[in-house]
Protein backbone atom coordinates (compact mmCIF):
# COMPACT_ATOMS: atom_id res chain seq x y z
CA UNK A 1 0.00 0.00 0.00
CA UNK A 2 1.27 3.46 -0.70
CA UNK A 3 0.06 6.54 0.72
CA UNK A 4 -0.88 9.76 -1.08
CA UNK A 5 2.51 11.47 0.14
CA UNK A 6 4.38 8.62 -1.78
CA UNK A 7 3.41 9.86 -4.97
CA UNK A 8 5.75 10.41 -7.49
CA UNK A 9 6.50 10.61 -11.49
CA UNK A 10 6.81 6.62 -12.69
CA UNK A 11 5.54 5.15 -9.68
CA UNK A 12 2.79 2.45 -10.37
CA UNK A 13 -0.18 2.06 -8.86
CA UNK A 14 -3.60 -0.09 -8.97
CA UNK A 15 -6.85 1.97 -9.26
CA UNK A 16 -9.76 -0.91 -9.15
CA UNK A 17 -7.85 -4.10 -10.02
CA UNK A 18 -6.12 -2.38 -13.08
CA UNK A 19 -2.69 -0.60 -13.00
CA UNK A 20 -1.54 2.85 -13.64
CA UNK A 21 1.81 4.41 -13.73
CA UNK A 22 1.74 8.48 -12.91
CA UNK A 23 2.95 10.56 -15.91
CA UNK A 24 2.52 13.56 -14.32
CA UNK A 25 2.39 15.02 -10.20
CA UNK A 26 2.08 18.13 -8.63
CA UNK A 27 1.82 19.25 -5.15
CA UNK A 28 -1.29 21.85 -4.39
CA UNK A 29 -1.12 22.86 0.04
CA UNK A 30 -4.02 24.98 0.54
CA UNK A 31 -3.93 27.83 2.80
CA UNK A 32 -6.85 25.84 4.77
CA UNK A 33 -7.35 21.87 4.72
CA UNK A 34 -5.58 18.92 3.78
CA UNK A 35 -2.86 18.91 0.46
CA UNK A 36 -3.88 17.95 -2.84
CA UNK A 37 -1.94 15.67 -4.60
CA UNK A 38 -2.97 16.19 -8.45
CA UNK A 39 -1.52 13.15 -11.14
CA UNK A 40 -2.15 12.41 -14.69
CA UNK A 41 -2.25 8.48 -14.88
CA UNK A 42 -1.68 6.46 -17.80
CA UNK A 43 -3.56 2.41 -17.73
CA UNK A 44 -0.80 0.11 -18.39
CA UNK A 45 -3.37 -1.94 -20.17
CA UNK A 46 -5.28 0.34 -22.67
CA UNK A 47 -2.61 3.70 -22.79
CA UNK A 48 -5.61 5.62 -21.83
CA UNK A 49 -4.95 9.05 -19.40
CA UNK A 50 -7.02 10.23 -16.81
CA UNK A 51 -6.54 12.77 -13.45
CA UNK A 52 -6.88 11.41 -10.46
CA UNK A 53 -6.57 13.98 -6.91
CA UNK A 54 -5.65 12.14 -3.71
CA UNK A 55 -5.63 13.93 -0.20
CA UNK A 56 -2.79 13.25 2.31
CA UNK A 57 -4.36 10.56 4.44
CA UNK A 58 -5.64 8.98 1.37
CA UNK A 59 -4.11 4.94 0.36
CA UNK A 60 -3.41 3.69 -2.90
CA UNK A 61 -2.91 -0.19 -4.11
CA UNK A 62 0.22 -1.65 -5.01
CA UNK A 63 -0.20 -3.45 -7.98
CA UNK A 64 0.65 -7.10 -8.64
CA UNK A 65 3.27 -6.73 -11.45
CA UNK A 66 6.14 -9.02 -12.80
CA UNK A 67 8.25 -8.88 -15.59
CA UNK A 68 9.78 -11.84 -17.69
CA UNK A 69 12.80 -12.56 -20.21
CA UNK A 70 11.18 -14.07 -22.99
CA UNK A 71 12.62 -14.61 -26.25
CA UNK A 72 10.33 -14.47 -28.99
CA UNK A 73 9.76 -17.25 -31.66
CA UNK A 74 7.17 -17.01 -34.21
CA UNK A 75 4.06 -15.89 -35.32
CA UNK A 76 0.70 -18.48 -35.76
CA UNK A 77 -2.41 -16.84 -36.86
CA UNK A 78 -2.22 -13.77 -35.04
CA UNK A 79 -0.63 -14.78 -32.33
CA UNK A 80 2.75 -13.73 -31.29
CA UNK A 81 4.73 -16.83 -29.22
CA UNK A 82 7.44 -16.31 -26.79
CA UNK A 83 9.41 -19.05 -24.66
CA UNK A 84 11.51 -18.57 -21.46
CA UNK A 85 14.53 -20.45 -20.52
CA UNK A 86 12.15 -23.62 -19.38
CA UNK A 87 10.98 -24.16 -23.28
CA UNK A 88 7.57 -22.48 -21.72
CA UNK A 89 5.40 -21.05 -24.54
CA UNK A 90 3.69 -17.75 -23.96
CA UNK A 91 0.83 -16.78 -26.43
CA UNK A 92 -0.01 -12.91 -27.04
CA UNK A 93 -2.45 -11.01 -29.14
CA UNK A 94 -1.35 -8.39 -31.71
CA UNK A 95 -3.65 -6.38 -29.17
CA UNK A 96 -1.15 -6.83 -26.33
CA UNK A 97 1.89 -6.38 -28.36
CA UNK A 98 0.69 -3.28 -30.39
CA UNK A 99 3.39 -1.48 -32.80
CA UNK A 100 6.18 -3.55 -30.90
CA UNK A 101 5.05 -6.84 -33.62
CA UNK A 102 6.99 -4.55 -36.92
CA UNK A 103 10.13 -4.98 -34.23
CA UNK A 104 10.15 -8.53 -33.27
CA UNK A 105 12.58 -10.84 -35.10
CA UNK A 106 12.81 -14.42 -34.37
CA UNK A 107 15.05 -14.81 -31.19
CA UNK A 108 15.19 -11.61 -29.89
CA UNK A 109 14.93 -11.14 -26.32
CA UNK A 110 11.79 -9.17 -24.99
CA UNK A 111 10.52 -7.87 -21.37
CA UNK A 112 7.11 -9.13 -20.79
CA UNK A 113 4.86 -7.22 -18.14
CA UNK A 114 2.51 -9.44 -16.57
CA UNK A 115 -0.68 -8.27 -14.11
CA UNK A 116 -1.92 -10.87 -12.09
CA UNK A 117 -0.22 -13.41 -13.99
CA UNK A 118 -1.94 -12.18 -16.98
CA UNK A 119 0.54 -10.72 -19.63
CA UNK A 120 -0.39 -6.74 -20.43
CA UNK A 121 2.52 -5.39 -22.56
CA UNK A 122 6.08 -5.64 -24.08
CA UNK A 123 9.40 -3.60 -23.40
CA UNK A 124 12.06 -4.10 -26.69
CA UNK A 125 15.44 -3.36 -26.63
CA UNK A 126 15.90 0.61 -26.81
CA UNK A 127 17.78 -0.42 -30.50
CA UNK A 128 17.23 -2.84 -33.05
CA UNK A 129 19.28 -3.28 -36.17
CA UNK A 130 16.92 -3.80 -39.55
CA UNK A 131 17.77 -4.01 -43.27
CA UNK A 132 16.16 -1.57 -45.48
CA UNK A 133 14.14 -3.52 -48.22
CA UNK A 134 12.83 -0.66 -50.04
CA UNK A 135 13.45 2.73 -50.76
CA UNK A 136 13.83 5.13 -53.71
CA UNK A 137 17.50 6.06 -53.98
CA UNK A 138 18.26 9.30 -53.42
CA UNK A 139 18.32 12.10 -55.54
CA UNK A 140 21.46 13.18 -56.71
CA UNK A 141 22.84 16.79 -55.76
CA UNK A 142 19.92 17.19 -52.90
CA UNK A 143 22.16 17.54 -49.69
CA UNK A 144 20.09 19.74 -47.91
CA UNK A 145 20.67 19.03 -44.45
CA UNK A 146 17.88 16.58 -42.85
CA UNK A 147 17.09 15.33 -45.86
CA UNK A 148 14.84 12.52 -45.50
CA UNK A 149 12.92 9.70 -47.47
CA UNK A 150 10.71 6.88 -46.71
CA UNK A 151 12.00 3.75 -46.20
CA UNK A 152 10.57 0.29 -45.63
CA UNK A 153 12.52 -2.51 -43.61
CA UNK A 154 11.68 -6.12 -42.79
CA UNK A 155 8.83 -6.86 -40.68
CA UNK A 156 7.30 -4.09 -42.99
CA UNK A 157 8.12 -0.43 -41.02
CA UNK A 158 8.00 1.89 -42.43
CA UNK A 159 10.51 4.56 -41.56
CA UNK A 160 11.97 8.53 -42.41
CA UNK A 161 15.79 7.74 -43.71
CA UNK A 162 18.43 10.52 -44.87
CA UNK A 163 18.93 10.31 -48.80
CA UNK A 164 21.81 8.08 -48.02
CA UNK A 165 21.15 4.88 -46.94
CA UNK A 166 19.87 2.64 -50.04
CA UNK A 167 18.39 -0.82 -49.96
CA UNK A 168 20.10 -3.47 -48.40
CA UNK A 169 21.93 -1.35 -45.98
CA UNK A 170 21.40 -1.74 -42.48
CA UNK A 171 20.06 0.67 -39.74
CA UNK A 172 19.56 1.04 -36.23
CA UNK A 173 15.73 2.19 -34.92
CA UNK A 174 15.09 3.59 -31.67
CA UNK A 175 12.28 1.12 -30.51
CA UNK A 176 10.92 4.34 -27.89
CA UNK A 177 9.85 6.68 -30.96
CA UNK A 178 10.14 4.62 -34.15
CA UNK A 179 12.56 6.26 -35.50
CA UNK A 180 16.24 6.30 -37.37
CA UNK A 181 18.99 6.42 -35.35
CA UNK A 182 22.13 5.66 -37.23
CA UNK A 183 23.08 3.58 -40.21
CA UNK A 184 25.15 0.39 -39.12
CA UNK A 185 28.27 -0.69 -41.11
Amino acid sequence: MFSASDLRKGLKIEIDGHPYVITEYTFTKPGKGQSIYTCRIKSMINGLTQVKQYRSNEKLDKPQLEEKTLAYSYEDAGMYVFMDDSYEQISLDADTIGDARYFLKEDIEVDVLFHNGKAIGIELPIFVEREIIATEPGARGNTATNVLKPATVEGGYEVNVPIFVNHGDMIRIDTRTGEYAERVR
